[in-house]
Protein backbone atom coordinates (compact mmCIF):
# COMPACT_ATOMS: atom_id res chain seq x y z
CA UNK A 1 0.00 0.00 0.00
CA UNK A 2 1.55 3.61 -0.52
CA UNK A 3 1.55 4.60 3.19
CA UNK A 4 3.42 1.74 4.13
CA UNK A 5 7.05 2.89 4.91
CA UNK A 6 10.09 0.48 6.63
CA UNK A 7 11.21 1.37 9.90
CA UNK A 8 14.66 2.80 10.37
CA UNK A 9 16.87 0.80 12.24
CA UNK A 10 18.98 2.35 15.29
CA UNK A 11 -10.52 -1.43 22.63
CA UNK A 12 -14.28 0.53 21.72
CA UNK A 13 -11.99 2.64 23.89
CA UNK A 14 -11.02 -0.53 22.96
CA UNK A 15 -9.04 -1.28 26.07
CA UNK A 16 -9.78 0.46 29.10
CA UNK A 17 -6.51 0.62 31.54
CA UNK A 18 -4.59 2.69 33.29
CA UNK A 19 -0.83 4.13 32.45
CA UNK A 20 1.17 4.86 34.93
CA UNK A 21 3.45 8.26 34.07
CA UNK A 22 5.13 8.27 31.04
CA UNK A 23 4.21 4.79 30.44
CA UNK A 24 3.86 3.77 26.91
CA UNK A 25 1.08 1.68 26.20
CA UNK A 26 1.96 -1.21 22.80
CA UNK A 27 -1.52 -2.58 21.94
CA UNK A 28 0.26 -6.09 20.61
CA UNK A 29 -1.48 -7.86 18.36
CA UNK A 30 -0.92 -11.70 16.96
CA UNK A 31 -1.18 -11.82 13.10
CA UNK A 32 -4.55 -13.69 11.59
CA UNK A 33 -4.62 -17.07 11.75
CA UNK A 34 -2.77 -18.99 8.70
CA UNK A 35 -3.17 -22.56 7.08
CA UNK A 36 0.04 -23.93 8.84
CA UNK A 37 -1.25 -22.36 12.29
CA UNK A 38 -4.30 -25.11 11.43
CA UNK A 39 -2.31 -27.80 10.71
CA UNK A 40 0.24 -27.04 13.96
CA UNK A 41 3.13 -26.49 11.28
CA UNK A 42 5.84 -24.78 12.74
CA UNK A 43 6.19 -21.48 10.95
CA UNK A 44 9.19 -19.01 11.94
CA UNK A 45 10.58 -16.66 9.31
CA UNK A 46 8.77 -18.35 6.60
CA UNK A 47 6.39 -16.16 4.73
CA UNK A 48 2.96 -18.47 5.08
CA UNK A 49 0.12 -16.05 4.45
CA UNK A 50 -3.88 -15.40 6.03
CA UNK A 51 -6.16 -18.22 5.71
CA UNK A 52 -9.88 -17.74 4.63
CA UNK A 53 -10.70 -17.49 8.43
CA UNK A 54 -7.26 -15.49 9.15
CA UNK A 55 -8.21 -12.55 6.55
CA UNK A 56 -12.13 -12.63 8.60
CA UNK A 57 -9.75 -11.96 11.57
CA UNK A 58 -7.95 -9.06 10.38
CA UNK A 59 -11.25 -7.54 9.25
CA UNK A 60 -12.52 -8.02 12.98
CA UNK A 61 -9.36 -6.37 14.18
CA UNK A 62 -9.63 -3.51 12.30
CA UNK A 63 -13.13 -2.43 13.18
CA UNK A 64 -12.45 -2.76 16.69
CA UNK A 65 -9.37 -0.35 16.58
CA UNK A 66 -11.34 1.92 14.17
CA UNK A 67 -12.11 4.31 16.59
CA UNK A 68 -9.33 4.04 18.74
CA UNK A 69 -6.81 6.77 18.86
CA UNK A 70 -3.20 5.48 18.58
CA UNK A 71 -0.37 7.49 17.34
CA UNK A 72 1.18 4.62 15.41
CA UNK A 73 0.83 1.08 13.62
CA UNK A 74 3.73 -1.30 13.30
CA UNK A 75 4.42 -4.25 11.94
CA UNK A 76 6.81 -7.50 10.97
CA UNK A 77 7.14 -7.31 7.11
CA UNK A 78 6.33 -11.12 7.07
CA UNK A 79 3.22 -11.17 5.44
CA UNK A 80 0.29 -12.73 7.93
CA UNK A 81 1.62 -9.79 10.12
CA UNK A 82 1.68 -7.19 7.63
CA UNK A 83 -1.76 -8.45 6.25
CA UNK A 84 -3.46 -8.28 9.59
CA UNK A 85 -2.29 -4.85 10.01
CA UNK A 86 -3.00 -3.43 6.73
CA UNK A 87 -6.67 -4.64 7.39
CA UNK A 88 -6.06 -1.90 10.76
CA UNK A 89 -4.49 0.81 8.67
CA UNK A 90 -7.82 0.55 6.28
CA UNK A 91 -9.99 1.03 8.90
CA UNK A 92 -7.89 3.38 10.53
CA UNK A 93 -5.90 5.56 8.29
CA UNK A 94 -2.69 4.92 10.26
CA UNK A 95 0.53 4.95 8.70
CA UNK A 96 2.06 1.44 7.93
CA UNK A 97 5.40 0.90 9.33
CA UNK A 98 6.98 -2.55 8.85
CA UNK A 99 10.16 -3.50 10.70
CA UNK A 100 11.47 -7.17 9.86
CA UNK A 101 12.82 -7.06 13.70
CA UNK A 102 9.07 -8.06 14.74
CA UNK A 103 9.64 -11.08 12.58
CA UNK A 104 8.73 -14.77 14.13
CA UNK A 105 11.68 -16.90 15.44
CA UNK A 106 13.86 -17.70 13.01
CA UNK A 107 13.31 -22.20 13.14
CA UNK A 108 15.28 -23.29 10.05
CA UNK A 109 15.28 -26.81 9.36
CA UNK A 110 11.79 -27.30 11.56
CA UNK A 111 10.15 -24.94 9.55
CA UNK A 112 7.02 -26.39 7.31
CA UNK A 113 7.26 -29.26 9.92
CA UNK A 114 4.60 -30.62 12.10
CA UNK A 115 6.06 -31.68 15.78
CA UNK A 116 6.25 -35.13 14.89
CA UNK A 117 7.64 -34.60 11.31
CA UNK A 118 10.51 -32.94 13.27
CA UNK A 119 10.79 -35.81 15.88
CA UNK A 120 11.00 -38.44 12.87
CA UNK A 121 13.23 -36.23 10.73
CA UNK A 122 15.75 -34.41 13.16
CA UNK A 123 15.61 -36.58 16.50
CA UNK A 124 19.17 -35.30 17.47
CA UNK A 125 18.24 -31.60 16.57
CA UNK A 126 15.07 -31.92 18.41
CA UNK A 127 16.07 -33.31 21.48
CA UNK A 128 18.33 -30.28 21.77
CA UNK A 129 15.32 -28.32 21.05
CA UNK A 130 13.35 -29.61 23.66
CA UNK A 131 15.88 -29.18 26.73
CA UNK A 132 15.17 -25.45 26.10
CA UNK A 133 18.45 -24.05 26.55
CA UNK A 134 18.58 -20.20 25.59
CA UNK A 135 21.82 -20.59 23.73
CA UNK A 136 20.75 -23.69 21.47
CA UNK A 137 20.36 -22.42 17.38
CA UNK A 138 18.56 -25.26 15.11
CA UNK A 139 20.32 -25.43 11.97
CA UNK A 140 19.56 -22.28 9.73
CA UNK A 141 17.68 -20.94 12.74
CA UNK A 142 18.02 -18.38 15.67
CA UNK A 143 18.85 -19.44 19.12
CA UNK A 144 15.72 -18.16 21.92
CA UNK A 145 18.16 -15.37 23.45
CA UNK A 146 19.24 -14.29 20.23
CA UNK A 147 15.81 -13.52 19.21
CA UNK A 148 14.48 -12.41 22.37
CA UNK A 149 17.31 -9.51 22.27
CA UNK A 150 16.31 -8.58 18.99
CA UNK A 151 12.45 -8.49 19.56
CA UNK A 152 12.46 -6.79 22.94
CA UNK A 153 15.08 -4.61 21.73
CA UNK A 154 12.83 -3.38 18.79
CA UNK A 155 9.78 -3.37 20.95
CA UNK A 156 11.87 -1.31 23.50
CA UNK A 157 12.83 1.21 20.57
CA UNK A 158 9.55 1.63 19.66
CA UNK A 159 8.22 2.27 23.36
CA UNK A 160 10.77 5.26 23.79
CA UNK A 161 10.55 6.77 20.23
CA UNK A 162 6.65 7.12 21.05
CA UNK A 163 6.54 7.75 25.09
CA UNK A 164 3.59 8.45 26.90
CA UNK A 165 1.82 7.49 23.63
CA UNK A 166 -0.31 4.46 22.26
CA UNK A 167 1.27 2.08 19.81
CA UNK A 168 -0.01 -0.86 18.09
CA UNK A 169 2.18 -3.48 16.87
CA UNK A 170 1.21 -6.55 14.66
CA UNK A 171 3.69 -9.23 15.43
CA UNK A 172 3.78 -13.24 15.90
CA UNK A 173 3.33 -15.52 19.00
CA UNK A 174 6.58 -16.03 20.17
CA UNK A 175 7.07 -11.93 20.38
CA UNK A 176 3.96 -12.25 22.78
CA UNK A 177 5.62 -15.16 24.68
CA UNK A 178 8.92 -12.77 25.25
CA UNK A 179 6.86 -9.94 25.87
CA UNK A 180 4.84 -11.54 28.44
CA UNK A 181 8.29 -13.52 30.36
CA UNK A 182 9.87 -10.31 30.41
CA UNK A 183 6.92 -8.72 32.34
CA UNK A 184 6.81 -11.66 34.60
CA UNK A 185 10.75 -12.45 35.01
CA UNK A 186 10.03 -15.81 33.08
CA UNK A 187 12.18 -17.66 32.39
CA UNK A 188 12.74 -19.03 28.83
CA UNK A 189 12.85 -22.99 30.15
CA UNK A 190 9.64 -22.44 32.56
CA UNK A 191 6.35 -23.04 30.72
CA UNK A 192 3.89 -20.32 29.51
CA UNK A 193 0.58 -20.02 31.87
CA UNK A 194 -1.56 -18.68 29.07
CA UNK A 195 -2.04 -19.57 25.55
CA UNK A 196 -1.03 -17.89 21.85
CA UNK A 197 -4.38 -16.38 20.42
CA UNK A 198 -4.05 -15.38 16.21
CA UNK A 199 -5.70 -11.84 16.43
CA UNK A 200 -6.31 -11.15 19.98
CA UNK A 201 -5.10 -8.05 21.69
CA UNK A 202 -2.59 -7.86 24.18
CA UNK A 203 -1.89 -4.77 26.04
CA UNK A 204 1.85 -3.61 27.66
CA UNK A 205 2.98 -1.16 29.36
CA UNK A 206 6.74 0.06 28.83
CA UNK A 207 8.35 2.53 31.43
CA UNK A 208 11.75 2.92 32.90
CA UNK A 209 13.19 0.64 31.19
CA UNK A 210 10.80 -2.34 32.62
CA UNK A 211 7.51 -4.31 30.72
CA UNK A 212 4.26 -4.33 32.62
CA UNK A 213 1.17 -6.64 31.33
CA UNK A 214 -2.23 -5.11 31.40
CA UNK A 215 -4.33 -7.29 29.21
CA UNK A 216 -3.69 -10.81 27.39
CA UNK A 217 -5.24 -12.39 24.87
CA UNK A 218 -8.67 -10.31 24.36
CA UNK A 219 -10.62 -11.89 21.18
CA UNK A 220 -13.88 -9.78 22.06
CA UNK A 221 -13.84 -8.96 18.66
CA UNK A 222 -14.24 -12.05 16.85
CA UNK A 223 -17.32 -14.71 16.53
CA UNK A 224 -16.59 -17.58 18.47
CA UNK A 225 -15.97 -19.95 15.48
CA UNK A 226 -13.11 -17.13 14.58
CA UNK A 227 -11.11 -18.23 17.63
CA UNK A 228 -7.91 -20.04 16.67
CA UNK A 229 -5.58 -20.63 20.03
CA UNK A 230 -2.33 -22.22 20.49
CA UNK A 231 -1.04 -23.13 23.67
CA UNK A 232 2.51 -24.72 22.96
CA UNK A 233 5.85 -23.37 22.69
CA UNK A 234 6.31 -22.55 19.64
CA UNK A 235 4.31 -20.71 16.85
Amino acid sequence: MKDEVRALNHESPVIGHTTQGRETTLIVVRHGETSWNREKRMQGTTDTTLSEVGRSQAQALGRRLASHGFSALYSSDLSRARDTARAIAEHTGRKLVVDPRLQERRFGIFEGLTAAEIISRYPVEHACFASRDPEYEVPGGESARMFTQRCLGCLSEIAGRHSGEEVVVVTHGLVLDSLYRAAHGLEHGAPRPVPLINASVNLFGYGASAWRLVLWGDVSHLAADEVTVYGGSAA
